[in-house]
């Protein structure tokens, strides 16, 4: 494992520090005339429009459809995106094995053609195999693409899934398929198999790579890779228990491995109620924690909501990957499902699933979309792509922003035909350094790909927040000496940071290097991805007198050549750090308290005489009955709800029991126009999981369609809220989830929505199962106002 060594020093002369010196004055913000950079800019160089906004879907310029996307910035400067084996439209259109994309700006797509096509699909896979869930990674000086492969020649037949990678010298290709599996199918003794499926990959600062797989059957699993990346090696770990996730992706912040991770079933066109939670752990291993310390492997499954829909056009959002700016801003990019067109229209059956972007806060430690305003349907800010400085990113030896020093700063070409062109820091009878004409502000984000040509690999790499002789921070990437260094120099102290680089870092090979001026804090990190892995991360708290003007940024190569493409210098992005208001229940306006006789305004749906009132609740034996699908046999027990904007909740007390199989039963609230067009909350047993489940009925012509968003965590007793409200433009009925296992902390879920013009009653419901046999038990159902 890397390790960080931090020291206080009195001042005194600074040690000459060879290798690539960024140097981003730790200063005040810019002021007029101190050349400060606009709030976000296109990319193009000098001239560069600010402002750039994205709309979702942003794959809609080039696809109807382009689910599980992964994403990555190229070391060549573009943005590419990929996604899973489906028709690209709507029809007519041919089944794609796996598609790319990619952007300068978010805004503006280019799409790029597929992966495979049926004359090249990887040799163990059979030509019946679909490859689904592509993730992108940098590894070795490669670009690795895994990927979800259906069936194999070795063990053909139906849910046997494995794990396959193909490589490129680029990230449009050409790939080649490592000619195995990663993974191989996972029998589960039962006569089935595990789900083998959704890689993703994550680098870890001790030198190893970890692929996380799996979903819904068998869990989400953890295992390590050779050093090649191309075959998993030991034993896995379960992270997630079965029943409840898919789609995971691991990110490291502050010391904490997150494991994020899509919820419910993806694809059941306008039911779907797919999300993303989030739990996280000091070891990759876990045990994965959410925010009460509730781990996703118990039976009464946790997880911190991360992505949920909100009630506009989107729902099922979800499958994601998380990348992050120039500026340092998170973005979760995902699929999502339009509720108005969920379906392609050729061929049948297939749900439109495009992908979405959209800001990812962390509040608190924990990662939330828009804070938690969830998916946006409006114009939103574009992830900052591009320099600042008037400096061409793509090419920065190849205009005037820069103005070199000493030694030899030019433009070249990158040999392997990755990066296109790069500037070239070439040492003259001592250093190279290279400078900005222009100052860079106190909160500044400066970061470049950087590597070391040719035999020996001799100079040293640095970032550097500070100038030459002055206060300020530097940053030394130093490969001879095995480290990542941070120093930051006031007047009457030192301040340092080291972290040890990892056995598999190549300085042959391109590698990000990001150093972060924010808040009074100085964050450096070493990445070969760039998608949430560490290579190396080192931090230090400013002094006082290192934040104190704006000043240029200095790039300094020393003991020989070192090349450098992607070269950003923007202000730091200012993080987001309070959710959004939820919705508050105030006064009650209606209170059954469910003594001996209930209040008038209730009606029976197919009474049952085994439920009724005993010692201040509604006692209610669950049976084999249900509503969804056409059985249509469940008892209900409903009333008008008051005009207007309320909040009904109830507590209920409900023994599933842990662990073992209860398939399906069930209590909670229902919001029903009729058995075929109804939501419902419930506390329930799913397989060996226990969750809370906000789910959706409705009918589509002769087709039925059911889906949930899946909360919780769950408990014996539980108290479960569903807030209603109506949407201003278009007069659609919204309700929202929450649950809380105390009645004071809340959870709050997704919003499912019902026809405008309906007049749905809200009450109760309980069944999905007689054994073994237990009694719900309802101790009152408030409605209250809302604010």
């Amino acid at each position: 494992m890397s390790m960080r060594r931090a020291l206080l020093r009195a001042t005194g002369s600074m040690a000459a520090i060879g290798g690539l010196v960024v140097s981003v004055l730790a200063a005040s913000a810019a002021a007029p005339g101190t050349g400060g950079l606009p709030e976000r800019t296109n990319p193009g160089g000098p001239d560069a429009e600010p402002n750039v906004t994205t709309q979702n879907p942003i794959s809609a310029p080039f696809s109807d459809t382009f689910a599980d996307p992964s994403i990555m910035r190229g070391k060549d400067g573009y943005w590419y995106m990929y996604a899973t084996s489906d028709p690209l439209h709507s029809g007519p259109s041919e089944f794609g094995l796996m598609h790319m994309a990619r952007t300068r700006d978010f805004a503006d797509w280019e799409y790029l053609g597929t992966i495979f096509d049926e004359d090249d699909r990887p040799a163990w896979t059979t030509s019946d195999s679909y490859y689904w869930a592509p993730d992108i990674r940098y590894v070795n000086g490669q670009y690795f693409l895994y990927y979800t492969a259906t069936e194999t020649v070795a063990d053909p037949g139906p849910w046997n899934y494995s794990i396959g990678v193909a490589t490129a010298p680029t990230p449009a290709g050409p790939w080649t398929d490592s000619g195995g599996p990663v993974v191989a199918p996972r029998p589960d003794g039962g006569g089935g198999y595990f789900n083998t499926i959704d890689p993703a990959l994550f680098a870890d600062d001790d030198g190893t790579r970890y692929l996380y797989f799996g979903g819904y059957h068998g869990g989400l699993w953890a295992t390590e890779l050779d050093e090649t990346g191309t075959r998993a090696v030991g034993e896995p770990v379960q992270v997630a228990r079965p029943d409840r996730y898919e789609g995971a992706f691991v990110v490291k912040r502050d010391g904490y491995y997150y494991l994020t991770a899509s919820s419910a079933h993806c694809c059941v066109g306008p039911a779907t109620g797919y999300s993303v939670y989030a739990g996280r752990s000091e070891s990759p291993f876990g045990p994965f924690l959410d925010h009460e310390g509730v781990s996703m492997t118990d039976s009464r499954v946790g997880g911190t909501q991360v992505l949920a829909q909100n009630g506009n056009q989107w729902i099922g959002v979800g499958h994601h990957a998380i990348v992050t700016d120039v500026s340092g801003q998170d973005y979760i990019v995902y699929h999502g499902i339009d509720r108005n067109e969920a379906w392609l229209n050729e061929p049948g059956g297939i749900n439109r699933r495009p992908a979405m972007i959209d800001r990812l806060d962390w509040i608190d430690g924990w990662p939330v979309t828009r804070a938690g305003a969830g998916p946006s349907d409006t114009p939103q800010p574009a992830p900052v792509t591009a320099s600042g400085l008037g400096i061409d990113s793509s090419d920065p030896a190849g205009d005037d922003a820069l103005t070199p020093v000493t030694g030899v700063w030019r433009a070249g070409q990158d040999t392997t035909g990755d990066a296109g062109s790069v500037g070239r820091l070439i040492p003259d009878g001592g250093d190279a350094t290279v400078a900005t004409k222009r100052n860079a502000p106190r909160e500044t984000r400066v970061e470049a790909d950087v590597r070391v040509p040719g035999p020996g690999h001799a100079a040293a790499f640095t970032i550097t927040l500070a100038e030459a002789g002055r206060s300020g921070v530097t940053v030394t990437l130093d490969p001879r000496a095995g480290e990542l260094r941070l120093e930051a120099r006031a007047a009457r102290a030192t301040v340092h940071d080291v972290a040890d680089l990892p056995e598999r870092y190549d300085p042959s090979v391109w590698t990000s290097l990001a150093v972060e001026s924010r808040g009074g804090q100085v964050v450096a990190r070493l990445s070969e991805s760039r998608l949430g892995d560490v290579d190396a991360e080192v931090s230090v708290d400013l002094p006082p007198s290192a934040q104190q003007i704006p000043r240029p940024v200095r790039l300094t190569a020393a003991g020989g050549e070192v090349q450098v493409t992607n070269l950003t210098v923007v202000p730091a992005h200012t993080p987001v750090t309070e959710p959004v208001a939820e919705p508050i229940a105030t006064d009650i306006v209606f209170a059954e308290e469910f003594g001996a006789d209930l209040d008038t305004g209730w009606e029976w749906v197919r009474p049952d005489d085994s439920v009724g009132t005993a010692d201040g609740a509604l006692h209610w034996p669950l049976d084999s009955v249900d509503i969804v699908g056409e059985s249509n046999d469940g008892p209900l027990l409903l009333r008008t709800p008051p005009e207007g904007a309320w909040i009904a909740e109830t507590r209920l007390h409900l023994d599933l029991g842990v662990d073992t199989i209860r398939n399906y039963q069930q209590a909670g609230m229902i919001v029903h126009i009729d058995d075929d067009h109804f939501v419902r909350l419930g506390n329930v047993a799913i397989w060996s999981s226990r969750q809370v489940e906000f789910g959706k009925e409705l009918a589509d012509g002769d087709r039925l369609d059911w889906g949930a968003h899946l909360g919780g965590p769950a408990a014996e007793t539980m108290w479960l809220r569903i807030a209603h409200t109506v949407d201003p433009d278009t007069g659609d009925l919204l309700y929202r989830s929450t649950s809380s296992r105390d009645g004071e902390t809340w959870r709050w879920g997704a919003t499912l929505t019902l026809p405008a013009g309906t007049d749905p009653r809200v009450g109760l419901y309980a069944g999905g199962g007689a054994e073994p046999a237990t009694v719900a038990a309802f101790e009152y159902f408030h409605i209250h106002e809302i604010r």
